[in-house]
């Protein structure tokens, strides 16, 4: 095999590694800045008063999700989902402690 062809082969091998992980981290921006906007504007939350929002890749489905904690809750992370419409859906401590759904400031009953 000549250097052009492997020159060539390797650039295809390269962009099929590259596709999925471009792919993955794109998707984990879109859905962390849906719920950015989701808190912020139908939730009136200030950008201030969130400590991170990060768009997750998991192994269960669905693939995608993220975990929100909020500064005044620095123990507790919010899973929201973000497909067709944003929600939370679940939460947990961070530190492992036993929190209860009336202790929560951010927990979303609807």
């Amino acid at each position: 095999m000549n250097i052009k062809k492997k020159k060539y082969l390797l650039g295809i091998i390269a962009v099929i590694l590259v596709i999925p992980i471009i792919y993955v981290q794109s998707n984990k921006i879109i859905y962390a800045n849906k719920v950015s906007q989701y808190l912020i504007e139908e939730k009136g939350y200030k950008k201030e008063e969130i400590k991170t929002i990060e768009g997750v890749w998991g192994k269960k489905l669905p693939a995608f999700y993220v975990v929100v904690i909020f500064k005044d809750e620095p123990n507790i992370e919010y899973t929201y989902f973000a497909h067709s419409k944003v929600g939370q859906f679940e939460f947990r401590s961070i530190n492992g402690t036993s929190v209860s759904i009336d202790e929560l400031i951010n927990y979303e009953s609807d």
